[in-house]
């Protein structure tokens, strides 16, 4: 079954059952500051999982791209990858866990209308219980009905987790079966589906199994009926929520018999390009790589090039900061792979292919395909010239064997891969600290893990007061933009904590201190002048007719999309945006609004730092 054929079955599946097809959101948090890409298909949706009302309804349908950035490293194996696809099903208040169970086992088994999988190689797991809150009985239940459906007794394991004979339900810990999105918020049990892909006589412990390969998870259902709170106590949920993902890649290799993603039609096409892509002869003194090693850099190409397509389609421009920091990153990642094994074409060259792979699922790929080649050229450019730079670098640290620290100056200022710096320095005949350049990466891990933290408290998941109003403030800060600097003005980003806002629009220059003060005393205005904020649910078309005054765009959302008006009828509005996230009722709840930095962030688009006292 062919990737297209189960995105198809899938939204078809719940379409039939009542449930509405939202579109992907893009891979850019919109109004969101939660984190620097949309990581797992419920992040769109966390507005909606915390009590708001969405306008497509209930029960809801999607395939969600998605970027995790943690494994970049990882990225050259079987299975890491950094681009995937999420496809989800939603119950917002409606079904919980009956239903959504029963689905599950429906769509897996059903040869007309789902995968078709055989039920007798279905393995689950299910939240055991713990930290006082009791063991998922209701999910037990619901799987032995399911299974008895199909003449197979699915008998419980026991505390040693092991499956063996006609076990088939796995009780596992918090770590493993109950979800969270931070410390605090909605957060319940879930029941996760694997399939046995040898098939025949099945024994051992289940993450033993796991490890080994012999079953995989392919779907996974939360079942958010909790509220933590911020003494740690746990309460019961007013209004339960489900929320399920199956990853598009992994549920491809079962049902394409593969035993990795990069054998699937997925990745195939741009796997067997690359590899069909002329070499150069190496140099004399570099020997042939293992063809383990040539194929983990193929690996490593495909898998950026998809992403980086994906990320510069969505409208991330390589810089040094956030989403841009990571692309860059990506893109010089694949191209130092790229020149390592002596490919004659750039990296530019195979986006057509992938544009032409997912033009029927994503459109923005084909339509933004030469802007998107533009891109990638631009920054194999600089990065060739980078290395230059680092070359001189390397020569003046490499008079000895080279420390950990300077390996990974060379990584993280000259985007020297630690690969170039171990190759180059093998070379001169001396020596890389691995170790300590692995700690290096390490404490830069941490430091980014920590920022990302901090943001996600700040982001939609904690609807503060002073976040709230942070939110609205951006609105205002957008329409004095349009008002000072003119209409072709949009918004390019945001991020908000408790203490400041960041806002990111295009526009090649430095503001002036004139254009500056003119903004600011703008928004000051209209925050005196408590205008009224109002929120309406409009049609798509509707909505599209007021877009020039819109800051994003609306072809990844749904039919109904919600927009805030800023200002009074009468007297004209003065914002008017599509939004999905918190306000205040009254721009007079603001205070005064003080911007503290104007800079660059990259080519073409510039930065307000903001605070309200």
């Amino acid at each position: 079954m062919l990737s297209s054929e189960i995105r198809e079955r899938y939204l078809k599946f719940f379409e039939k059952r009542r449930h509405a097809v939202i579109p992907s959101a893009s891979l850019v948090p919109e109004n969101d500051p939660s984190s620097l890409f949309i990581t797992a298909g419920m992040q769109p949706l966390v507005p909606y999982l915390l009590g708001a009302k969405h306008p497509a309804g209930t029960r809801l349908v999607d395939v969600q791209k998605c970027i995790r950035t943690g494994d970049i490293e990882d990225v050259g194996d079987n299975r890491h990858l950094t681009f995937f696809e999420m496809l989800g099903n939603w119950s917002l208040g409606d079904y919980f866990k009956k239903e959504a169970i029963e689905y599950s086992m429906e769509f897996l088994t059903s040869k007309s209308e789902g995968l078709g999988l055989d039920p007798k190689r279905l393995y689950i797991t299910v939240f055991r219980g713990e930290n006082g809150i009791p063991r998922d009985e209701e999910s037990i239940k619901h799987w032995e009905e399911n299974f008895a459906k199909h003449n197979i007794k699915a008998g419980v394991a026991g505390a040693d987790e092991k499956i063996s004979g006609d076990v088939r339900i796995v009780p596992l810990g918090t770590d493993d079966n109950f979800w969270i999105a931070g410390n605090t918020g909605p957060c319940g049990p879930d029941t996760e589906m694997f399939y046995d892909v040898v098939g025949g006589k099945l024994e051992g412990k289940f993450h033993d199994l796991v490890k080994q390969g012999r079953i995989i998870e392919i779907w996974n259902d939360v079942f958010m009926e909790f509220n933590k709170k911020a003494d740690g106590s746990i309460e019961k949920l007013a209004k339960q929520n489900v929320d399920t993902g199956m990853g598009l890649e992994r549920t491809a290799v079962v049902m394409q018999q593969k035993s990795t993603v990069f054998e699937t039609d997925l990745f195939d096409y741009l796997m067997n390009a690359i590899l069909a892509t002329p070499r150069k002869a190496l140099p004399s003194n570099i020997s042939f790589e293992t063809k383990e090693e040539y194929m983990r850099k193929v690996r490593i190409i495909a898998d950026h090039i998809r992403s980086s397509v994906f990320m510069i389609a969505d409208g991330v421009i390589p810089s040094n900061t956030e989403q841009g920091y990571v692309l860059r990153r990506l893109i010089r990642r694949a191209a130092f792979n790229a020149a390592s094994i002596q490919l004659q074409n750039s990296l530019n060259s195979f986006v057509g292919i992938v544009a032409e792979k997912y033009k029927d699922v994503y459109a923005e790929i084909k339509t933004k395909q030469k802007h998107v080649r533009n891109i990638l050229a631009d920054e194999e450019l600089k990065f060739t010239k980078t290395l230059v730079e680092g070359e001189k670098i390397f020569n003046k640290i490499s008079t000895k064997d080279i420390s950990g620290e300077d390996a990974f100056k060379l990584f993280s200022t000259y985007g020297y891969p630690l690969e170039l710096t171990v190759e180059m320095a093998n070379q001169k005949g001396i020596k890389v600290d691995i170790a300590g350049f692995q700690g290096e990466f390490k404490k830069h891990q941490d430091i980014s893990r920590a920022g990302s933290e901090q943001k996600f408290k700040g982001g939609l998941a904690s609807t503060g007061e002073q976040e709230t109003k942070y939110h609205t403030a951006t609105h205002l800060t957008l329409a004095a933009l349009q008002k000072v600097l003119g209409q072709a003005i949009v918004q390019k980003g945001s991020n908000i904590t408790a203490e400041r806002m960041r806002f990111d629009f295009n526009w090649p220059t430095k503001l002036t201190p004139e254009q500056v003060k003119a903004v600011e005393d703008l928004v000051n205005e209209k925050i005196k002048e408590h205008l009224p904020v109002e929120m309406q649910e409009l049609p798509k078309p509707e909505a599209e007719k007021i877009a020039t005054t819109l800051a994003f765009d609306l072809s990844h959302y749904g039919d109904v999309v919600k927009v805030y008006k800023i200002g009074v009828k009468d007297g004209g509005y003065f914002s008017i945006e599509f939004c999905g996230g918190p306000h205040v009722k009254n721009t007079g709840e603001l205070g005064h609004f003080k911007i503290v930095k104007e800079e660059a962030v990259s080519a073409g688009v510039r930065r307000i730092k903001a605070v309200l006292e």
